[in-house]
Formats: structure tokens, C-alpha cells, sequence
């Protein structure tokens, strides 16, 4: 009876390797599927694509390279024409209204929020496709910054709401109070019973 050792494959348990193919050549290696975008990832190459051809649509086209912050606000302003977002003028009857009664002719807008985030993806997208450092990424540029304070203010005021920060409160705090609320709540549970 031959029992000879057999030299170890690099095949899965669950695959047996043939015994009569003890000399196989090594497989090329296989091309990875790639993962499927995040939702984040495929927003952000959108944001870009679009941005790219905005500049491509300029007179004379631009390339990547000649582009500044000047440019990033254009390109914001030019998004206004397919916002969502009802922004009172000050000389209309629903100015300062959250929820105003009847329609009006006042424009729609990009609200503060998806202009804020979309800002936040066209910088990372810069810097990933060799914009250079992140002192000279337009999308991080002051004015950029200015531009959507006052839209959001703008906005805010417009609907009659004011922007507040919000405040973050430390873990640590967080915790006590859940744990007071919690034995407040069995005590008051035990006395009204």
C-alpha cells in the first residue's frame, strides 16, 4: 500500500485538490471585484462629474487646474435654479413664516444643509484627484465659507426660524442625567401605583 506524504495544497477544505495534478502552475492572480461604492463615495464622484462639467461649460472651458474659489461660488449660485428650498424675499407677506398660509412667487433655492454638505464632498474629491494641499483647495477657501454662513442666515431668516448651534454635551454627563432620570422615574412609578 503506497502511502507516501503528500505535500500540502493551498486549496480550501471544502475543495479537494485532485491527486493526479500534484505539479499545478500557479493561477494568474484574479482581478478583485470591486466593493461597491458607500453611498457617500458614489455622491461624492457625482458632486465632481457635475462640477467637472460645469467647468467644461464655461466659456472658455476650464480645466481642473485653472479654476479657483471664484469659480466654486458660481457654481453654487448656478445650483439655485434646482433647489427645493422656498426662500422669502423680504418684501413678501410670508417673510419670517415657518409654515406660510397660501403660495407665493418667491424662489427656489439649494438649501444651506445639502450646499454645506456638498462643499464638504467637492473638497475631499479636490484633494483625491491630486488638487494639491488643503491650504490651497478652493472649496476650502474663506469666502466659500462666508458664502454659506449667509445663505444659511439668509435662509433661516427668511423662514422665520434662527439657526442655533447645537450644543455638545460631554458623555460623561449624559450618563448621570440618564441615570437620575431613570431612578426619578421608578420612584414616581412606585408612589403613584
Amino acid at each position: 500500500m503506497s502511502t507516501g506524504h503528500r505535500t500540502p495544497t493551498k486549496d480550501p477544505p471544502d475543495h479537494p485538490s485532485s491527486s493526479s495534478n500534484h505539479h499545478k502552475q500557479p493561477l494568474p492572480p484574479q482581478p478583485q471585484p470591486q466593493q461597491p461604492l458607500s453611498r457617500y463615495e458614489s455622491q461624492k464622484r457625482r458632486d465632481w462629474n457635475t462640477f467637472i462639467q460645469y467647468l467644461k461649460s464655461q466659456n472658455p472651458p476650464l480645466m481642473m487646474s485653472q479654476f479657483d474659489y471664484t469659480h466654486v461660488l458660481s457654481f453654487l449660485r448656478y445650483l439655485d435654479q434646482f433647489g427645493k428650498t422656498k426662500v422669502h424675499h423680504q418684501a413678501c407677506v410670508f417673510f419670517g413664516q415657518p409654515d406660510p398660509p397660501g403660495p407665493c412667487t418667491c424662489p427656489l433655492k439649494q438649501a444651506w444643509g445639502s450646499l454645506d454638505a456638498l462643499i464638504g464632498r467637492l473638497r475631499a474629491a479636490y484633494e483625491e484627484h491630486g488638487g494639491g494641499s488643503p491650504d490651497t483647495n478652493p472649496f476650502a477657501n474663506g469666502s466659500i465659507r462666508v458664502h454659506l454662513r449667509e445663505v444659511r442666515e439668509s435662509q433661516a431668516k427668511a423662514r422665520g426660524i434662527p439657526y442655533r448651534k447645537k450644543k455638545r454635551r460631554k458623555l460623561k454627563n449624559d450618563g448621570v442625567a440618564v441615570k437620575k432620570d431613570v431612578a426619578n422615574s421608578s420612584t414616581h412609578n412606585q408612589s403613584s401605583t
